[in-house]
C-alpha cells in the first residue's frame, strides 16, 4: 500500500523511537510546520529522510535522497518571534521512497510504501533474547569506553526495537545509521548494532578519545 507524505532531507537519520529536535525557519519548512499544526497534514506526520552527502538538498537534487526514511510525528512546535519554529517529534514507520513531488506543494512530497520487518523461521526467532543480550552487552561496552553513564534500554524493549533504541543513545556515523534503517530482520539488526558499537568501541579505546556531542560539533538538525 502506498501514500503520500511532506518530506524534511536532513543530514541525519531519524531511527523508529528516536527523539529528533528541529530548528525550522527555511520558509517552505516553516509552511510545513502550518501544515502540520492546523492538521491540513493529517496525523501530524512527516518523513525524514537522510541526504547522501552535504547537509541540503537543491532544487535538482532529489536523487540524493536516500530510498528509506523514517516518518516523524510532531509532538510539539514552538513559534518564535519572527517567525521561525523548535519542534520535539518522535521517530515512527519505516518507509521506502518511491517518487518525489516537487510542485504540489512548497516543500517536497514523496510517494511511498511502508517497509515493515520480514517475518523470521521459528529457530531464528528462539534464537532473538541471545542476541538482544549480547547487543545490550556491547552497548554497555561503548558507554564505559566513551567514560560515560550506561542508560541501557529497558527490560521490556521488544527485540524488534532494540537495536534502534542502542544506536539512539550512541554516536554513529549515517551510514551505520541508514544500514540499521534499511535492516528489514530484527536478528540481523542486532547482531548489526553489535559489531558496529564492538568496533566504535574498539576505536575509542584504542584513540583513548571520546565522542563529542553533535551540538557542540553545530550539527544540530535545521533548516537555514
Amino acid at each position: 500500500m502506498t501514500t503520500t507524505l511532506p518530506l524534511f532531507p536532513l543530514g541525519t537519520v531519524l531511527l523508529p523511537g528516536a527523539s529528533l529536535p528541529l530548528h525550522v525557519f527555511e520558509p517552505r519548512y516553516r509552511q510545513l510546520t502550518v501544515d502540520l499544526v492546523t492538521g491540513a497534514v493529517p496525523d501530524r506526520t512527516f518523513g525524514v529522510v537522510s541526504i547522501r552527502q552535504g547537509w541540503e538538498v537543491g532544487e535538482e537534487n532529489v536523487e540524493g535522497l536516500h530510498d528509506v526514511g523514517c516518518t516523524a510525528v510532531l509532538q510539539e512546535a514552538r513559534r518564535l518571534p519572527d517567525g521561525r519554529f523548535d519542534l520535539t517529534t518522535r521517530g515512527g514507520r519505516r518507509f521506502r521512497l518511491l517518487e518525489v513531488d516537487e510542485g504540489s506543494a512548497p516543500y517536497l512530497v514523496g510517494s511511498v510504501e511502508w517497509l515493515p520487518d520480514s517475518p523470521h523461521p521459528p529457530e531464528v526467532e528462539d534464537l532473538l533474547p541471545l542476541l538482544a543480550e549480547r547487543a545490550r552487552a556491547a552497548h554497555g561496552r561503548y558507554r564505559e569506553a566513551a567514560g560515560a553513564p550506561h542508560r541501557p534500554p529497558s527490560d521490556d524493549t521488544a527485540a524488534e526495537d532494540l537495536a534502534y533504541a542502542l544506536a539512539g543513545d550512541c554516536l554513529l556515523t549515517l551510514e551505520d545509521r541508514q544500514a540499521l534503517l534499511e535492516e528489514t530482520s530484527a536478528a540481523r539488526r542486532l547482531r548489526l548494532v553489535r559489531r558496529t558499537l564492538h568496533r566504535e568501541a574498539g576505536i575509542l579505546t584504542a584513540l583513548r578519545a571520546v565522542p563529542a556531542p553533535l551540538a557542540e560539533l553545530g550539527h544540530l538538525p535545521h533548516r537555514n
